[in-house]
């Protein structure tokens, strides 16, 4: 490596024969080969504020640049950003890395390059909380807390992080639950009907295995944590994929079974948790989809909002939607307005998501238009024209 007198007298000859242009390229340049990232970040920042005119140590917000000054210095600082940001995360400094790439938005490059970096108690929580807090890659991040720190954590996680992110992070930590809970107890109840009955059963799923075996469950019998058990299939609903669905309805097939005191309160409309949520999964299956949607019109009907909240009339939806009667859905949202006005503000950007499935906003233009709600009314008849433009 150069001695640091010669770096400076490169940086001087390149200032003597290029200006200041070469001596800023030329100390990047340094700076990189020495992996002085932090550095590098200022030494590009100049490298901006003189390629656009401004001096070297211009700090202000650029407020009083023009429109096209500004936007060239904005850019500039985003390449730095990045630049400085993807070397960092190369070198293994996460949350450093982030700091940098942060405002450059772009999670799919980050995401890229964070899965080449392998896990390991030194950034194992840099990982997490760049991957799920910072929701980079919540798969990933996910995945990690239920790796090193275990399902109960991995469940409080979700309910205080991963519920409150966008669908897909929802879906794919849900995924990833449901395939741990479902794989970890059907190993766990095919070893005990194996004990207990001298050879490993054939069947394959944790319906087969529970239909005709009683004694597997007794007054105090369990073969995993019930409340995480609980929890998954409530988690369950968001999930689309067939395959994660059989999974998942194959769990409330065991949970149905479980002795009274492990059968747990849920929220309406799923009480009665393991019975409520197999006809739910069910009819996303196809299966008594008739049966599921009558229970739920049901309890959408009966509950009052006011004291229970709109849960049931939104589960109810959200089946019907599921199962491609969206028109019908939006029936069930108006009818649902007529009888509670209170609740017809809670309604509006439901019907309006399944007009926009549907193509068809005339209903809520309609119900809009009856309500007095300049908003709603705008909102429907713009989106409209949008279509159809």
């Amino acid at each position: 490596m150069p001695s640091l007198e010669t770096e400076f007298d490169q940086l001087q000859q390149a200032l003597e024969s290029g200006g200041v242009e070469a001596a800023l390229d030329r100390l990047a340049e340094q700076l990189r080969e020495r992996k002085r990232y932090h550095e590098l970040f200022e030494a590009l920042k100049m490298q901006v504020r003189h390629r656009i005119g401004l001096p070297l140590t211009y700090s202000d917000a650029g407020d009083e640049l023009d429109e096209e000054v500004r936007t060239k210095l904005e850019n500039g600082l985003l390449d730095a950003c990045r630049e400085v940001g993807m070397a960092l995360l190369g070198e293994g400094s996460i949350r450093e890395g982030w700091m940098y790439l942060r405002p450059v938005g772009d999670q799919a490059a980050v995401a890229k390059e964070l899965a080449k970096i392998e896990a390991d108690e030194d950034n194992l929580e840099e990982l997490i909380e760049v991957s799920l807090h910072e929701g980079v890659d919540p798969a990933r991040g996910f995945g990690l807390v239920l790796e090193h720190h275990g399902t109960c954590n991995s469940i409080t996680m979700y309910e205080s992080t991963i519920a409150r992110q966008e669908k897909s992070a929802q879906q794919a930590a849900a995924a990833l639950l449901v395939e741990h809970l479902h794989a970890e107890l059907l190993a766990t109840v095919k070893a005990d009907i194996a004990q207990q009955e001298g050879e490993e059963p054939k069947e394959e799923t944790l319906g087969e295995l529970v239909a005709d075996r009683d004694w597997l469950f007794g007054e105090h019998s369990y073969h995993l944590d019930t409340t995480h058990l609980a929890s998954t299939v409530r988690f369950s609903r968001v999930l689309e994929d067939e395959r994660l669905l059989r999974l998942a309805y194959d769990l409330t097939a065991y949970g149905r079974r479980l002795s009274t005191q492990f059968q747990y309160q849920g929220e309406p409309p799923f009480e009665d948790i393991y019975p409520s949520h197999a006809l739910f999964l069910g009819a996303l299956l196809g299966e008594n989809v008739d049966e599921a949607v009558e229970f739920f019109r049901t309890k959408a009907e009966l509950l009052d909002p006011d004291a229970h909240g709109s849960g049931a009339i939104e589960a109810y939806v959200q089946l019907l939607d599921r199962l491609g009667r969206c028109f019908q859905a939006v029936d069930a949202l108006l009818g649902f307005a007529d009888k509670q006005p209170q609740a017809a503000g809670q309604v509006v950007p439901l019907i309006l998501e399944l007009s926009e499935r549907t193509g068809d906003f005339s209903q809520l233009v309609s119900f809009c238009r009856d309500r007095d709600d300049l908003l709603g009314f705008a909102t429907a008849t713009l989106s409209a024209s949008a279509r159809r433009d």
